[in-house]
């Protein structure tokens, strides 16, 4: 398997992508603007203690208070229940454990998500390159994927000789095959690393900052940079400069697969990431096989939808339907890693009648899933078919991290529909109708509602004029948000009029043509204001300014023909309709 690191930096960001034989599978992306927290090490204080929760928020210094569970905080107070059974170790309280307005050593280990504060533990770990040192814990393990029992039996025999009395120590992936000095070394870097933090909690009062993880690129040098991968590609020469200084400390024998890129094309578009993570960003999925997947990621949970889309296979229906439910179970562990999903995620596959179907998608996706380094367990099918899993989510996923909600729908992904902002609006005019004396009103709504309540010809308009007993002028701005109404203005009909109607007969005005007539192309479209201009044989022009004179004004339109010189000394000064205050307006004599 071929495996590349592709690395971008630029001015207040840096992205990692990670590339397995050609296709881009992890992405990692660092903002200065949005400082990373998982890995740090504070000294908070304990703000409250819940019992009903079993957990505490400290206060860590960032804007939301850091969320502490029971299981995590037994540390805090370690050395103090030596003499506890287990069992009644487990029973005891948040408030046996932590007190309100305790000093206690923190690590994160979830980021703050939405308006969850970050998680935390006072097990604090410390990564190296080939050992991951445990201060708060008296142990010794070895990565499972370490495979060769002799191996493992050195490898942890020379940890634990290395290691100070009282300290845990995992060895790591990296450390197969590895010199015991190598690894002896290590450990005393992280140890010293770790008195200096103490050294500086003593000194600090709460909240305060003891420790920041490293940047991105030597995170990504440290925890993913091994003899699997084949380059490790910089576009910086800056960054290059620092990461040959890291390598040579951290594994000098690794030097030969640091590249530095310096072709003209940025490197994600050379490498084609950009293309896949705007991909990536979408709900759907297309599959080799025809059909489809649709990820739609909520606060609650993931839920994941198969469908057989364009594939109709040649054998049967069942074997349709297990080939494509294969193919996506591929599709999906291979997206959850890119799209880095984390949390619960429910899968609806399609309906499979064989329990052995079943059991072969859920293998499938499991064996899939073990290329991923993430943490994920398949819970298997529940009585509707379902597919339950988890997988730990510790960042903020590639969607949060590129996007925001959108400010139109404030994330709903829906809007009310025209007709029944339509249908608001009038009953909101009925309302102000009847309890004011004045006899016109002027409405500003967003155009798709304004020609609604218009109505084919003005019909629905008139209609609603009888009911009221007003004179209603209805005017369409793009601007306003179709879900909102502009300011409701009441007075006498000709104030109103004025305010609604901007030209008079025998203007002269220059205008942009800006489309052709709905339903006579030989006629041209321009909007003053919102107010539309219907140019007699401007069909043809579209795009191209010239002078109109106004032959006759209606209440929502008004008529004109091109006026032949542009020497004529009444013309009126021309309208930008390109200004943000442009308008649309549909209305009886509708165009």
């Amino acid at each position: 398997m071929s495996k590349e690191i592709i690395v971008s930096t630029g001015p207040g960001e840096t992205r990692a992508a990670v590339i397995e034989n050609g296709r881009l599978v992890e992405v990692y992306i660092e903002r200065t603007a949005h400082q990373r927290h998982v890995g740090n090490i504070y000294k908070g204080r304990v703000e409250n203690v819940l019992p009903g929760m079993q957990a505490a928020f400290v206060n860590i210094g960032l804007e939301r208070n850091a969320f502490l569970y029971v299981d995590d905080a037994l540390k805090a107070r370690e050395g103090h229940f030596d003499d506890v059974d287990i069992e009644d170790l487990k029973a005891l309280s948040i408030r046996d454990i932590l007190k309100e307005n305790q000093d206690i050593i923190v690590q994160a280990t979830k980021e703050p998500i939405g308006t969850k504060g970050a998680r935390v533990v006072t097990q604090v770990t410390l990564p190296g390159r080939n050992v991951v040192l445990m201060p708060t814990v008296d142990y010794v393990g070895v990565s499972r994927r370490i495979t060769d029992d002799e191996e493992r039996t050195r490898l942890k025999k020379a940890a634990g000789k290395a290691k100070p009395r009282g300290y845990g120590v995992i060895v790591r992936t990296a450390a197969e095959g590895k010199d015991e000095s190598e690894i002896s070394s290590e450990i005393k870097f992280l140890t010293k690393l770790w008195r200096r933090v103490k050294q500086k909690a003593r000194r600090s009062s709460a909240p305060s900052l003891l420790h920041r993880d490293y940047d991105l690129i030597y995170r990504i040098m440290r925890d993913l940079l091994s003899d699997d991968v084949d380059a490790f590609i910089i576009d910086d020469e800056h960054e290059f400069g620092k990461a040959e200084d890291i390598i040579k400390i951290m594994s000098p024998r690794l030097r030969s697969r640091l590249e530095l890129y310096d072709g003209e094309t940025p490197i994600l578009e050379a490498y084609e990431i950009e293309d896949e993570i705007e991909k990536a960003l979408r709900s759907k999925v297309w599959l080799s096989c025809g059909g489809y997947i649709v990820f739609d990621e909520t606060e609650a949970l993931t839920s994941i939808d198969v469908n057989t889309g364009r594939y109709t296979g040649t054998v049967n229906l069942q074997d349709t339907v297990l080939k494509t439910n294969l193919e996506a179970a591929s599709a999906i562990a291979h997206h959850l890693r890119l799209r880095n999903i984390g949390g619960i995620i429910v899968i609806d596959f399609i309906d499979m009648d064989s329990e052995d179907a079943r059991e072969q998608v859920a293998k499938q996706l499991e064996e899939e899933l073990k290329k991923d380094k993430t943490k994920a367990t398949v819970l298997g099918f529940t009585h509707l078919g379902l597919l339950e899993m988890t997988r730990k989510k510790t960042r903020p996923g590639l969607q949060e991290a590129l996007t925001r909600s959108c400010p139109y729908c404030d994330g709903r992904g829906l809007i009310l529909s025209e007709e029944t902002l339509a249908f608001r609006a009038e009953r909101v005019l009925k309302q102000i109708a009847g309890k004011t004396d004045q006899e016109a009103m002027l409405v500003t709504l967003h155009p798709n509602v304004a020609s609604l309540l218009i109505g084919q010809g003005g019909g629905n308009l008139s209609r609603l004029e009888q009911e009221t007993g007003k004179i209603i002028y209805v005017r369409g701005n793009p601007n306003v948000h179709m879900e909102d109404m502009g300011e409701i203005v009441t007075g006498k009909q000709e104030a109103i009029r004025k305010m609604a109607v901007p030209v008079s007969v025998g203007d002269v005005i220059e205008v942009e043509i800006k489309e052709q007539h709905a339903s006579n192309p030989a006629n041209g479209i321009t909007r003053i204001d919102g107010y539309i201009l219907d140019i007699d044989g401007a069909g043809g022009i579209v795009g191209k300014r010239i002078l109109v004179e106004i032959r006759k004004v209606f209440r929502t339109y008004a008529k004109g023909k091109p006026v032949e010189t542009k020497e004529d000394e009444n013309v009126t000064p021309a309208v930008d309709s390109k200004s943000p205050t442009n308008m649309v307006i549909a209305g009886d004599g509708h165009v």
